[in-house]
């Protein structure tokens, strides 16, 4: 089920509704696992399966490991059975394929036929969010962080919670798990507040991730019959598709979220005003970029050791983010990209600089700077190929001339981003403006209706599906 169709509109509030009638968790837990399972089953019903059976192994992993706390082989051996069955899961539904035909690729360069069989399934929404966020309460009941969840309906409910079960946050055990163990009660600012947070991710997602998404698409899949121009003004404004696609999605979920009384973690924070591409991290999809700090960055020794060594951890993590996000090389790219990146800037902020941003100037270029690299590297990542990608990065330093014009994106794309510059420069810079927030009644109320409108009258109601569902 999509967030921005029908039948969400219908299922959100009658989820909400029954909710709060429902008097306590006995009845409460159920319901909202039934309701999750019936969110997610919307797509292919029996993928539902998928998220039963990790479900079942991390926590039939969470309860050995808890039993067997003092004898530590028992204890690891259970945490690697769990490990190891729910990556294969992972491995064979997303990246079997791509290893298949990426072995076959270079044994056809090498002059050797060796050809294996693609396998004919498709990828289920959203497995690599809720196998991470299964995992990652495995590592953690291991770790001695938190303790094992021993109702069954409970934890199943933390994998499948609707909000965020197909795009995130990936949301950490010790900080959802205690909150289905709270009686929630109905909250009038809560629900006002998360309704809020949802407009404004239908605003980013609507109004300018699939208005954006036209001339995106008009370009990036027709590479041929564009000219660099045109492939500039594509990248820019897939540099804003996929940060209003995901973070409208974040927002939404965030917001139906807290409308029933949960708090989910801040999955996304200005990140285009960072000052540079290891702050936009700290900005950018924080609940993943945290998760492969916490999992495997610091287990692979982090900047605990020698140099060397710490900017290769840093690739290596870099890389393996890429790869999470898609089996394709232009994801492995664009993992790549970034940890040159990093590591780039950690040499030169250890041996050459310091930045101090002392002045106003400085910190105008370093934004820039660092959203011209990072605009540079979603190339590879919205490229149908590599091909395509080098193709595009070619016609931009070469082959310059009048841009494909398409007039209902540039009034209505370039109105709803001016739109959201604004509302982000306000946040990043802490300008005393309130709008939907304001508090003035008058102001409140028709800032916000006018959003409304704005939402029905100008946005795109036909692009559909959200980006990440594909990760």
């Amino acid at each position: 089920m999509l967030f921005n169709s029908f039948e969400f509109i219908i299922f959100f509030p009658v989820v909400c509704v029954v909710y709060f009638l429902l008097k306590n968790n006995r009845w409460r837990i159920p319901f909202l696992l039934i309701a999750s399972y019936y969110f997610y089953m919307n797509w292919k019903p029996v993928y539902a399966l998928l998220i039963m059976t990790s479900t079942i192994l991390t926590y039939s992993c969470g309860l050995l490991v808890e039993r067997y706390n003092n004898d530590k082989p028992k204890k690891k051996t259970f945490l690697v059975i769990s490990l190891a069955l729910n990556f294969t899961i992972l491995f064979l539904f997303k990246y079997f394929n791509f290893i298949g035909q990426s072995i076959t690729t270079l044994f056809s360069i090498c002059g050797l036929a060796w050809y294996i069989p693609n396998l004919d399934v498709l990828l289920p929404v959203g497995i690599s969010f809720y196998t991470f966020q299964a995992v990652g309460y495995s590592v953690d009941v291991y770790r001695g962080t938190i303790k094992a969840e021993h109702n069954f309906m409970t934890y199943a409910l933390f994998v499948s919670f609707f909000p965020q079960l197909v795009a995130g946050p990936i949301e950490r055990a010790k900080n959802l798990l205690p909150q289905f163990h709270e009686e929630h009660q109905f909250h009038y600012d809560d629900a006002v507040d998360g309704i809020k947070q949802m407009l404004w991710g239908f605003f980013m997602k609507i109004c300018v991730a699939d208005v954006l998404s036209e001339y995106v698409n008009a370009v990036f899949n027709n590479v041929s019959q564009h000219n660099g121009t045109s492939m500039i003004i594509a990248a820019i404004f897939f540099t804003f598709q996929i940060y209003c696609d995901f973070g409208g999605y974040s927002n939404i979920a965030i917001g139906a979220a807290r409308v029933m009384g949960f708090r989910l973690m801040e999955n996304f924070h200005i990140p285009y005003f960072s000052l540079n591409v290891k702050e936009f991290w700290k900005r950018w999809h924080i609940s993943l970029s945290s998760w492969f700090m916490d999992y495997v960055y610091i287990p692979l020794g982090g900047n605990r050791c020698k140099y060397p060594r710490h900017l290769l951890n840093l690739m290596i993590t870099f890389l393996v983010s890429g790869l999470w996000h898609g089996a394709n090389w232009t994801f492995v790219i664009w993992g790549g990209l970034h940890g040159t990146y990093q590591v780039i800037g950690n040499i030169w902020h250890k041996f050459v600089h310091k930045p101090e941003y002392k002045t106003t100037i400085s910190r105008l270029i370093s934004m820039l700077f660092c959203f011209t690299i990072v605009s540079f590297a979603w190339i590879f990542f919205r490229a149908n190929n590599v091909n395509d990608a080098f193709i595009i990065i070619g016609k931009i330093f070469s082959d310059w001339g009048h841009p494909f014009v398409d007039k209902y994106v540039l009034v209505y794309g370039l109105t709803a981003l001016f739109i959201l510059i604004f509302k982000d420069a306000k946040d990043n810079f802490k300008w005393n403006v309130h709008l939907i927030h304001s508090k003035h009644a008058v102001v409140r109320y028709v800032s916000t209706v006018i959003l409304i409108v704005y939402i029905l009258l100008f946005g795109s109601f036909t692009s559909g599906q959200f980006i990440y569902f594909q990760f």
